[in-house]
């Protein structure tokens, strides 16, 4: 189609310069797909050139331990991700004898492999016919071909897939793959597209009906929960108290301060006055705001955490078993969320 040559043109001008597009790798590939799931090529590219070059191969990957995969995956984010790729090597190595698979179905039975990873693991390294639907390519169809139907409802995707498929350069699957992602990356942008130097602005609906603002179309989100953390950060000489949370909950496994959860924002009277302070920290105490409350947006959750350092005037009365001190110069190597890395980056610890 002629969609699909004019894409597939653009691109050989446009293209952006990325490592994951020399190699067939599927390995290096799928590093990148998982990384760039929900991040910027900016923010990922370092991360994917840190995690190609500690582990060169998928049994690299799978022999780590998952602390330091979380460690080196620290700042990104929706840490499932990086503990689902070390599940995900760890099958290669034991079920595929460490060689990353490249069949689009086979690919879907790997932890945190969905359908569009697949189709780009599938037809990059190996030219399956698989066509990819990412929010950049919703973005294309949905402004090119006018499609007012919600890219994240049932309907929604079914639609897509089909036009998506129909599309498809089924010779050039991996070249035309590439082309309409980076299409919708650097030219049919969410904001600002570059419409009025855009090859497609004499048969694009959207353009021609001034709807570029209103396409695509999102069903919203549930309303996110608030909850409120209150973080305490207690140093003893060359070591201070941290935390490692546990299952079920976000975050799970990465390093954190002792933390009290809390119906509300607390003033520091009042968290002097909660028992469940009381109970650990005793009431002969001093204590002070280090970082005023900061909010962290999470999937269907917003955070409200408040740093506060406290100073005991004899021991710690309680601690709770997930509690233990560390040297402050061993802290770098533990694999912490993102809200305290960046606190730490701030602080001068």
């Amino acid at each position: 189609m002629i969609f699909g040559v004019e894409l597939q043109a653009w691109y050989q001008q446009h293209k952006r310069d990325l490592p994951w597009r020399e190699t067939k790798d599927a390995y290096k590939i799928w590093l990148s797909e998982i990384i760039l799931q929900q991040t910027r090529v900016e923010q990922g590219l370092p991360y994917y050139l840190r995690f190609a070059e500690r582990f060169k191969t998928v049994v690299d990957f799978a022999n780590a331990g998952e602390d330091e995969i979380l460690h080196l995956w620290q700042g990104l984010g929706y840490y499932s991700r990086g503990r689902n790729m070390h599940k995900a090597a760890q099958i290669v190595r034991d079920q595929y004898n460490g060689i990353f698979p490249v069949a689009y179905k086979t690919l879907l039975t790997l932890p945190g492999v969905g359908e569009y990873t697949a189709a780009a693991i599938s037809s990059f390294a190996n030219d399956e016919a698989q066509a990819v639907l990412d929010g950049n390519v919703f973005r294309v169809l949905s402004r090119y071909y006018g499609i007012p139907t919600p890219i994240n409802s049932t309907e929604g995707k079914k639609i897509f897939a089909a036009i998506a498929k129909e599309n498809l350069d089924h010779q050039h699957p991996a070249l035309y793959n590439q082309a309409i992602m980076d299409f919708g990356a650097i030219h049919c942008k969410p904001k600002q597209p570059l419409c009025e130097e855009c090859m497609f602005r004499t048969s694009c609906y959207a353009l021609i009906q001034g709807e570029v603002d209103q396409l695509p179309v999102k069903l919203k989100a549930k309303a996110s929960k608030d909850r409120y953390f209150n973080y305490f950060i207690l140093r003893d000489d060359a070591q201070i108290l941290m935390s490692k949370r546990g299952a079920g909950d976000v975050w799970q496994n990465l390093y954190e301060f002792p933390l009290l959860e809390s119906k509300h924002s607390m003033t520091i009277p009042e968290v002097l006055e909660d028992e469940d302070f009381i109970r650990y920290f005793g009431t002969d105490v001093n204590l002070r705001v280090l970082q005023a409350q900061t909010k962290h947006v999470l999937s269907h959750q917003n955070i409200y955490a408040t740093f506060f350092e406290v100073r005991l005037e004899g021991d710690l009365i309680q601690k709770k078993s997930n509690w233990d001190y560390v040297f402050l110069k061993d802290l770098d190597k533990l694999a912490k969320h993102k809200l305290i890395f960046a606190f730490l980056e701030r602080s001068n610890f």
